[in-house]
């Protein structure tokens, strides 16, 4: 179908200009890294973005998606005015009942089918947004359903959960001490892509070069050379998803070479034989089939690894997204412990942020894994929400409790969740479905009604979730470059007003949250934000003196605090019920023979033959940031980067060459792709980049549109996931590549 709009009667009001000649600072909130910007702007236009060089944090660092800010804001095809759709016609309402037909949907969906009947879907960008973190988690409690699912299922879940498990709160996740390391251990993860994740280090390209300038070592695991890797001192190829096999393996050497050391974090531990126990059997002789690694190769890593002066291991979405990401998270953190390398300067420390999100008891501070299940598959549910893998299956299985009406907030999930061509045909199942985005995109083209919040630049940024991973302690808030159009909404009114109408029951409770909405409404981020920091480490009450941090010094330092390196935080950062780590969790072990069951299938002969599988992973381009950000024209411009890349003798033993066509299947689909020819590949393994597939018709990004691409996820299996938690595993989906005849 193709999409029209009819505009509503009032005309649309352009947004308020800055005043000429504006110099505005700002941190980027595009990605994990928060660079500091120098944004100037003549009235409405932007005419420069650069990087800020008083930023303590970012030292003037910028990387080409901060650029595209400005294309973002301006772009013709952003929705500012909240659509609803009539068949294939959308049409402009104005906003009071725009918010009053979202309710009205929601309440009757529920009617229907009771509070589990509305889901929540929250993509990426809402974390980057300081508004959708302070109002999101309330308006998610005034639906009252148990069907809430995000992007963390698809991304980083297994380390909250190895955090939640070892350390007692998801949220406390050691980052590598990358500016004073000597040995930095990598395992899936390309920080030259992804300016760092889980470990927020702006300009990181240059902190790795750093550690080797000091003569330090960087490692790299990986079954792509990538971007990082081919920097990188040393790379070794893994089969995708084998990561806990070979961690298993190090840790074997570590206990049988007597390499492990005591520290102060390993004295606050529990389960140490335990751990030594359970890895003896997993030799590297046992484990090099599974991994590609030889066994020599493997002692060689681990011996480099425990006798460095400083040391970190560190894993990414390589880890993450596969079958056992929460084994192999948890065996990072293990391998860190028990080599003396936690909550030590050059290891993994925890951080201590101006806004502690640690701090208080929220949605997501849950250690427990499977406080309830998922109606149609079980998937557990951890951190207050389930798997989106089983979204689809949610949607389009009749019986008590099913899915009828989804919200989804800065998200895309046809694009980024596991086999995204069924819950395309499941999202047209829907009774009802409400998008907050600014843009017609795969997913929204699906709901009945679209409200938009306003631009980057034209809201306030503070952001809560990264400087609680940042490999230094900062501290910065932005104000709004841009007052918002005249009628316009940012995603906290919109969020708040939500939640007003949604907010049903009588009695103490049902006042209580109609209260906390009035007095969040009233503060807006901006006090709530004042409130916290002068509530945190470095606020008045931390300080003695009455003379701590606040809102006001913040706006002061336009380009951020710097307040200080990372320091030893144990046992105070603990939030075991006992205050100690637990080594060897009992919900994570439990998932040993698992692993235990599969490893005859990863020490199986690769088919390098034309009728043979290959083993399908993802990859990330520093000019991509997931699905939204490809409607910009500088960033999708120049070279192609949505091809298939393949070692020489894959490609050679299909008939393939450089540039040719090739059918990639698998179990749930196949796309059609140019085949990028490339020796950075481990053999046997074939690599598609993520966000990608804007061929769908009825969207509204024309820019994305002619740069389509195809979508990975038309790929992935929903049914293949982490039993732990529930993680999709994308990491090693099994494909078959052929040539395509003309």
């Amino acid at each position: 179908m193709t999409a029209t709009v009819t505009p509503a009667t009032e005309p649309r009001a352009p947004a308020a200009p800055a005043p000429a000649g504006t110099r505005h600072h700002h941190a980027c909130p595009l990605c994990e890294a928060m660079c500091g910007l120098v944004i100037e702007a003549d009235g409405p236009r932007v005419t420069s973005i650069r990087g800020d060089p008083d930023d303590p944090f970012s030292r003037g660092h910028i990387c080409p998606k901060a650029v595209a800010l400005t294309d973002l804001h301006t772009d013709p095809d952003r929705i500012r005015r909240p659509m609803k759709r009539q068949g294939a016609t959308w049409m402009e309402i104005g906003w009071d009942e725009a918010l009053d037909l979202a309710a009205s949907g929601l309440r009757a969906a529920q009617r229907a089918g009771g509070s589990d009947a509305v889901a929540t879907f929250a993509g990426n960008p809402t974390v980057h947004s300081l508004g959708a973190m302070l109002y999101y988690p309330d308006f998610v409690r005034s639906l009252r359903t148990k069907n809430r699912y995000s992007a963390t299922s698809v991304d980083q879940l297994p380390h909250h959960v190895a955090a939640a498990t070892m350390f007692g709160h998801p949220l406390l996740i050691p980052i590598p001490d990358i500016d004073r390391t000597r040995h930095l251990l990598m395992f899936g993860a390309n920080p030259h892509a992804s300016n760092g994740s889980l470990m927020t280090a702006p300009d990181v390209v240059k902190r790795l070069k750093a550690i080797q300038q000091r003569g330090g070592k960087v490692v790299v695991v990986d079954p792509r050379r990538t971007e990082t890797a081919q920097h990188a001192d040393t790379h070794h190829f893994i089969a995708p998803g084998a990561d806990a096999f070979l961690l298993l393996a190090l840790l074997n050497v570590v206990f049988a070479e007597s390499l492990a050391r005591d520290s102060r974090a390993g004295a606050l531990a529990d389960g140490g034989e335990q751990l030594r126990a359970l890895v003896a059997p997993w030799t590297p002789e046992r484990v090099s089939p599974a991994t590609g690694i030889a066994p020599g190769t493997i002692r060689a890593i681990a011996r480099d690894f425990a006798r460095a002066e400083t040391a970190a291991c560190y894993g990414r979405v390589g880890v993450s997204m596969q079958e056992f990401g929460g084994l192999a998270c948890w065996l990072i953190t293990a391998l860190n412990l028990v080599t003396g390398r936690v909550d030590e300067p050059g290891g993994v420390m925890f951080t201590k942020p101006a806004i502690d999100p640690v701090a208080g008891r929220g949605m997501y501070s849950s250690a427990k894994i499977g406080r309830w299940k998922s109606r149609v598959r079980g998937l557990p549910e951890f951190m207050g929400e389930l798997p989106v893998a089983t979204l689809a299956d949610e949607i389009e299985t009749p019986g008590p409790g099913q899915v009828r009406a989804l919200v989804t907030h800065a998200g895309n999930p046809v694009l980024s969740t596991p086999n995204g061509a069924r819950l395309e045909r499941a999202l047209a199942k829907l009774d009802f479905m409400v998008s907050i985005d600014f843009y017609l995109n795969e997913t929204t083209r699906h709901a009945h009604l679209i409200l938009p919040p306003v631009s980057q630049l034209e809201r306030d940024h503070y952001d809560i979730t990264f400087h609680a991973l940042a490999v230094r302690n900062t501290a910065r808030y932005s104000p709004p470059l841009f007052a918002p159009a005249k009628g316009a909404m940012p995603d906290w009114r919109i969020l708040s007003a939500l939640t007003e109408r949604m907010q049903a029951g009588g009695g103490w409770a049902g006042f209580k949250a109609r209260w906390r909405t009035r007095i969040m409404r009233r503060l807006s981020p901006r006090g709530l934000v004042d409130r916290a920091l002068k509530a945190g480490p470095y606020g008045a009450k931390a300080s003695g003196n009455g003379d701590g941090l606040t809102l006001v010094k913040l706006e002061r330092a336009k380009s951020g605090v710097d307040l200080g390196a990372l320091v030893p935080m144990l046992p105070a950062r603990l939030k075991t019920a006992n205050g100690r780590i637990a080594l060897v969790p009992e919900a994570v072990v439990a998932d040993l023979p698992r692993l235990e069951a599969r490893l005859a299938a990863f020490a199986a002969p690769r088919n390098g033959t034309m009728s043979g599988t290959l083993s399908l992973i993802g990859r990330r381009e520093l000019r991509s940031n997931n699905s939204w950000m490809h409607n910009s024209e500088r960033l999708v411009r120049g070279r192609r980067m949505c091809t298939l890349y393949m070692h020489p003798s894959d490609a050679s033993a299909r008939g393939l060459a450089d540039g040719a066509r090739a059918r990639v299947s698998s179990r749930v689909g196949e796309v059609e792709c140019e085949v990028e020819v490339s020796e950075t590949m481990m053999p046997g393994v074939v690599c598609l980049p993520h966000g990608w597939g804007h061929h769908r018709p009825g969207t509204g990004q024309s820019v994305a549109r002619a740069h389509a691409g195809v979508s990975i996820n038309d790929l992935t299996d929903e049914q293949r996931v982490d039993a732990l938690c529930g993680t999709a595993g994308f990491s090693g989906t099994e494909v078959r590549v052929s040539a395509v005849t003309a």
